[in-house]
């Protein structure tokens, strides 16, 4: 862990504003259109694995003094950073009365096994 490279903290707070009023600007010029907000959730997605996979993991720390450090942080601030996906039944709770009684909901979306063909979803 570089410690050393670390922004002022003022400055990255003023960054971190910055990227999320972008974010919420994109996100209102695209209200009501569904594939845009998609592209938008999976560019954020994209964004957070490619932080944690490389820049992240390069810095976690090199001692124990640093670790428990790191830990402790992650304790106080609320824990690890986390993309949720939205649940399948979630999704389908937006659907037409008429369109969710042709195409009936699967009743457990927790299995990731399709039970009547055995297909992995």
């Amino acid at each position: 862990m570089n410690n050393d490279q670390n922004l002022p903290s003022g400055n990255l707070s003023a960054k971190l504003q910055a990227i999320a009023a972008a974010v919420q600007d994109a996100a209102q010029s695209c209200q009501g259109d569904v594939t845009a907000l998609l592209a938008l959730l999976r560019q954020l997605e994209k964004l957070h694995k490619e932080i944690r996979d490389g820049i992240f993991q390069d810095s976690l720390p090199d001692n124990r003094q640093r670790l428990y450090a790191l830990l402790k942080d992650i304790e106080s601030e609320g824990g690890w950073p986390y993309i949720e996906r939205m649940r399948l039944q979630a999704f389908l709770v937006n659907l037409p009365v008429e369109i969710a009684q042709e195409n009936p909901v699967i009743k457990n979306t927790n299995d990731s096994l399709d039970t009547e063909t055995g297909a992995e979803w």
